[in-house]
């Protein structure tokens, strides 16, 4: 006989009115949590009580009903309720929906407040981003929603943004795929297929952090901080129609600009419109340039100006704010921190002081009229106008010359270079980057990357040979010793001489690289107390004591250093034979044990710009498997060249790791005698395979008008 499955009867509900309603103390709620009283009792008065509250009836001493009922699960909507009559804006008797329990059954109070709360499952994360989407979509506005549900409106951006990743990735984190912080970094792009991209790459590696999601979904913008976009402005590259990404949910620095090309034309746009300006004071010449290379003016003569005076005016507010700045810095000088307004005014006044320090120089008109200027862009994404450098071909002829051109007068007469109708030619070009896409096995790295990485070596070589004057000297001995005793010399005072090595290829980053830095800023400390005049300069020399002798020759001997691969001539032409070259290079790797080089120290780090990004993939996979060893490396292999490029800059990090033009040999003493350099090239300096895409765009001139 089949078994009589027994009916639940539910509890009835009715209105009971509230001032027949008090607070249980069976609640088992005793802590705030969640939407705060007051917050709960606006929702209400908005759209009602969405859920009943729970009651029992309240029994006097002889177990009968009083009329009364205690609201054992439901006292926040309770309190909430009450906030409402207090404030008049419900009656005191309003009917309120509840659902009337028995007092005398098997459950307790307790049960019923536990289970109310217990039994409650908080909605999925990703519900409450649709839903705010259909809200949206219904025509309710973010700032609305937020007040609708008393959060913050930033809040309701960020839900909506994540509703927006692509349906698949929502799915897939629907499902525990991916975590929330993951799920967040998608939303720094609107692409979903680009999203979807990256999930499938991130599945074949071991790194699925955030950041690096973010990375790769914005690997072709460009960040807000960089100097091209705060040179142009954010507001104008959006005015042109750019899209910016933005990520709600850390601090991306103001995003990243998609539409690079159009970032680059408007700097173009806006760096010849300075340039025209620029013009209008009267240069022969003008390049422009978002950048130019290290050492780009060094066959160039700079102008002798002289600094416009301050006017009264200016000295008064001069004298004003180091007034200012001294008194606050008395007040505050024993203070642990500044207080805000404080630290923003000195600021301030120290930004002030520093435009009065760089005073604008002022030239000769005939002067102007042979030279010309470098239009580019700072660190500081500011405009850089260097004034004042003169061509070789400018230069004012010499009375008697027979180069003199027909209308030109030599001689004193400078007037014949600033004709009337002379027109600044501006030249605006730049250096394109290499694309090395070759997949093949390992092949010689092309010489042009050698000699932009030997670039790099050579300045190092300079910063530390100057900074040993034992070295240096030994060094200019050495040189004069075979001078003296294995060549023929002409006779004259004293033919030992430097020649500064200049670098005819180099990468964008050389100049501000810290060695280039160092040796930069030494030669200017040195330079400001040298004297033009060459008896002065004689006298000033031998007043030096020993040390600070010893540290200007080692300064001066260093910019003969040559540590530079180039093709070597193998026809016996003017250029340096390949056995020279190999000499160089031995010559160099002695010098670098003596000063202790290491390239490391010297803050010399593998990048995709300066090495990865330029070689082929086994190279680059040959370059972790040195680092990292095997297993490292075959995470990365099935990536295609630029990703694999970007993983392998960041497994590189901290390592240590050279390539063979920038490590240094471990052989012992290196002889400079041919026998020793019998044989070929090392295999990195040989004549190879892969030199591609060494040249250079030109730079187009035009005329101003």
């Amino acid at each position: 006989m089949a078994k009589t499955v027994q009916k639940i009867t539910l509890n009835a509900s009715r209105d009971i009115p509230f001032n027949k309603l008090v607070l249980s103390q069976s609640n088992v709620r005793r802590l705030k949590f969640g939407v705060s009283i007051e917050d709960l009792a606006e929702d209400i008065a908005r759209r009602g009580l969405l859920q009943s509250l729970n009651v029992r009836p309240v029994l006097d001493a002889y177990g009968a009903e009083t009329g009364q009922f205690e609201i054992p699960a439901g006292g926040r909507r309770y309190r909430a309720l009450e906030r409402l009559v207090k404030e008049k804006r419900l009656s005191r008797t309003a009917p309120i929906p509840c659902i009337v329990c028995d007092r005398m059954g098997e459950i307790s109070a307790e049960e019923d407040s536990l289970a109310e709360n217990f039994q409650r499952v908080a909605l999925h994360p990703l519900d409450q981003f649709r839903a705010f989407k259909i809200l949206r979509d219904q025509g309710a506005g973010e700032e609305e929603i937020a007040a609708r549900f008393f959060v913050a409106t930033a809040v309701v951006k960020q839900r909506l943004r994540l509703a927006s990743v692509s349906e698949r990735l929502l799915g897939i984190y629907a499902e525990d795929g991916m975590t929330l912080e993951q799920l967040m970094a998608f939303t720094v792009s609107t692409d979903h297929a680009r999203q979807e991209q990256v999930w499938e790459a991130l599945q074949q590696s071991y790194n699925k952090e955030p950041y690096l999601i973010r990375r790769q979904l914005t690997e072709s913008a460009v960040r807000a901080s960089d100097r091209r976009a705060q040179f142009v402005g954010l507001d104008a590259y959006e005015a042109a129609g750019g899209g910016v990404l933005r990520d709600l949910f850390e601090d991306d620095g103001g995003g990243w600009l998609q539409d690079v090309a159009l970032l680059d034309r408007l700097v173009t746009e806006k760096l010849a419109a300075e340039a025209e300006k620029i013009a209008a004071e009267g240069w022969k010449w003008i390049e422009v340039a978002v950048d130019f290379r290290y050492s780009h003016a060094h066959q160039l003569r700079r102008l002798d100006g002289v600094e416009v005076e301050l006017t009264p005016e200016e000295e008064a507010s001069v004298g004003t704010l180091t007034a200012e700045q001294a008194k606050l810095e008395s007040e505050y000088e024993g203070a642990d921190e500044l207080p805000e307004e404080v630290d923003a005014r000195l600021g301030e006044i120290e930004e002030a002081l520093a435009a009065f320090d760089s005073r604008p120089v002022r030239y000769e008109p005939a002067e102007i009229a042979r030279a010309g200027v470098f239009v580019s862009i700072d660190v500081d994404g500011r405009l850089a106008a260097d004034r004042g450098y003169v061509r070789p071909e400018h230069e004012p002829m010499q009375v008697g010359s027979e180069d003199l051109q027909e209308g030109e007068t030599g001689g004193a007469d400078e007037t014949a270079f600033a004709t009337p109708a002379q027109r600044t030619v501006i030249t605006i070009g730049g250096d394109q980057p290499e694309d090395d896409g070759d997949d093949d096995p390992i092949k010689p790295l092309p010489e042009r990357l050698v000699s932009e990485l030997t670039a790099h070596r050579t300045l190092a070589l300079r910063d530390a040979v100057s900074n040993n004057p034992q070295v240096a000297f030994t060094a200019l001995l050495h040189k004069l010793c075979l001078d003296t005793f294995q060549h023929s010399a002409p006779g004259a005072c004293l033919e030992a001489s430097v020649r500064h090595v200049f670098f005819p290829a180099q990468a964008v980053d050389l100049k501000d690289s810290p060695s280039a830095k160092a040796v930069a800023d030494r030669h200017e400390a040195w330079k400001a107390e040298l004297s033009k005049d060459d008896d002065a300069l004689w006298d000033w020399l031998a007043s030096l004591d020993d040390a600070r002798r010893a540290a200007l020759l080692a300064h001066c001997v260093s910019f003969g250093v040559n540590a530079l691969y180039e093709k070597g001539d193998r026809y016996g032409g003017p250029g340096v034979s390949a056995h020279g070259v190999q000499q160089r290079i031995a010559q160099a790797d002695r010098l670098a044990r003596a000063v202790g080089l290491d390239m490391v120290e010297a803050g010399w780090r593998p990048t995709v710009d300066n090495y990865l990004g330029r070689v082929t993939k086994p190279r680059i996979l040959e370059a972790v498997r040195e680092a990292k060893g095997d297993q490292a490396a075959q995470l990365i292999d099935h990536l295609k060249k630029a990703e694999m490029a970007k993983e392998a800059e960041r497994l590189l990090e901290g390592t240590g790791w050279l390539p063979e033009p920038l490590r240094l040999a471990d052989s012992g003493d290196v002889s400079d005698t041919p026998a020793e350099w019998a044989g070929e090239l090392p295999a990195f300096l040989a004549d190879g395979e892969g030199d591609a895409g060494t040249d250079e765009s030109e730079p187009h001139p035009i005329a101003a008008e």
